[in-house]
């Protein structure tokens, strides 16, 4: 099958998928590759190989095993950076070091701005438990809208979460990408634009939050109403203290900081010719953050507490069970790329060009938008959309270094629009949020739609500097 069929057949498969995930739960791994095997037998991929023609089951394996070689361990180690720092107080210091920055006067911003900080290695999710009880104290502190600094630490915690390594996605996207186009990955410059591209949605965000936190009140905000101001400072210092002794300012943000100089200064020097061999080897993406694995550890170690050997083993063992998933769904998105690749969709698309051409860099964000919003998991839409795009980045005039990293920041910024029910973090922000559901959809829902939209805004500026 060729030409128009192959496109309604395709469009006809993602929509499969996308029910498949959203009405019938049918786990993404499972859906993303049931789908990828039948695309690829209607796209004419043969049984077994023919010639120098691989068979539906060389391509399966080629897709999931170049996944795994290229993106597997950095995914690991990334979410263990994630767990050392959520249990060593490291997530909780550097969170503190921003509300003084800031000042308590800026609750909504401080807590916008600690949420970017904290979701570069630690999920968003997961994030948002982490940080809520600092979020709370604040507010009883301050008297700031319990709504607004919900939604401003939910869009913080959400846009790192879609744009900057090493969370999974923006990682598996690149790793994409750039094999799609034969070029080494370069995260360090997706995380400068994931960096630069947060700019317009952090503005959008922080005026969004205060906008429907004056608007919509949460029980916790009646309730505190009626407390006196000595309770809930002592609250504040109780919950702090809770914590036992937090760690340095250094040695919380090493784990983040270090691994992203290495690979900055690892890619400054081979951009200037001067390869020096530890540099290149330390900035290594794998061993960069490998080296924020091990900052984590001494971490952790230095802590007060007995059994450290065993508590690191069931930390370590909690994190594989968490990354499972995500690696496999990740692979699953590799496998329907190779599918994809290897039918004669791409070709037809090549003749066709123009049409999609003009779409450019909003091609991805509507992708991956549409795919957020069908399926709910924005890793999902991320891994997803990058296996489609990796054999279009050419036709779509998105064929260089730098126009791949902004495509996996576009592809992010889709991933985040827009959160309802059938996302888990909708329901961690508006539970923990202390919101009704139908103020959920108008907080969080409705917060990532012009967060998202604001991101797209923003990366195609970065689009029109670069091209």
């Amino acid at each position: 099958m060729t030409g128009i069929p192959l496109m309604i057949a395709f469009v006809i498969a993602i929509i499969v998928m996308i029910v498949a995930i959203s009405k019938y739960h049918v786990h993404p791994f499972l859906s993303i590759l049931g789908v990828s095997v039948i695309f690829g037998l209607i796209g004419g991929i043969p049984l077994v190989k023919v010639g120098k023609t691989p068979g539906i089951a060389d391509v399966i394996s080629a897709g999931f095993a170049g996944t795994f070689n290229s993106i597997g361990i950095v995914i690991i180690m990334g979410a263990l950076v994630g767990t050392l720092l959520e249990k060593t107080g490291a997530a909780l210091k550097m969170a503190d070091c921003v509300v003084k920055l800031v000042g308590k006067n800026n609750t909504s911003l401080a807590v916008l701005i600690m949420g970017w900080i904290v979701s570069i290695p630690v999920f968003c999710d997961s994030g948002f438990v982490i940080l809520n009880p600092i979020r709370k104290a604040l507010v009883r502190r301050t008297h700031a809208s319990g709504v607004a600094t919900a939604v401003a630490m939910s869009m913080g915690l959400y846009i790192t979460h879609c744009f900057i390594p090493p969370t999974p996605g923006p990682i598996a996207a690149a790793n994409t990408l750039y094999e799609g186009l034969h070029m080494e990955t370069n995260l360090i410059l997706v995380i400068g634009m994931g960096a630069a591209a947060s700019i317009l949605p952090m503005i959008a965000a922080y005026c969004y939050a205060n906008y429907i936190g004056s608007r919509i009140k949460t029980k916790e905000e009646k309730a505190m109403a009626a407390a006196g101001e000595a309770a809930t400072a002592m609250s504040y210092e109780e919950l702090m203290a809770s914590y036992g002794e937090l760690p340095g300012a250094f040695m919380s943000f090493a784990p983040i900081v270090v691994p992203i100089i290495l690979m900055a200064l690892s890619s400054a020097l081979s951009m200037a010719g001067n390869k020096i061999a530890i540099i290149t080897f330390l900035g290594t993406p794998i061993v960069a953050i490998t080296v924020g694995v091990i900052l984590g550890v001494l971490l952790f170690v230095s802590r007060p507490g007995e059994k450290k050997a065993q508590t690191f083993y069931e930390l370590t063992n909690e994190t594989l069970k968490i990354c499972g998933p995500i690696l496999f769904i990740t692979a699953a998105g590799g496998v329907l790329g190779k599918i994809i690749a290897s039918t004669n969709m791409v070709a037809f698309i090549k003749a066709n060009s123009q049409t999609l051409a003009g779409l450019g860099i909003f091609f991805p964000f509507l992708l991956s938008a549409i795919l957020k919003t069908a399926q709910g998991s924005s890793t999902v839409a991320i891994t997803t959309t990058a296996g489609i795009m990796a054999p279009l980045m050419t036709t779509l005039g998105l064929g260089t270094s730098t126009m791949a990293a902004i495509t996996v920041i576009a592809i992010g910024a889709g991933a985040m629009t827009v959160s309802h029910a059938n996302d888990s973090y909708f329901w961690v922000v508006t539970n923990f949020g202390d919101m009704e559901v139908e103020d959920g959809y108008k907080a969080q829902t409705m917060g990532t739609l012009v967060t998202g939209l604001a991101a797209i805004v923003n990366v195609f500026i970065l689009y029109l500097i670069f091209k």
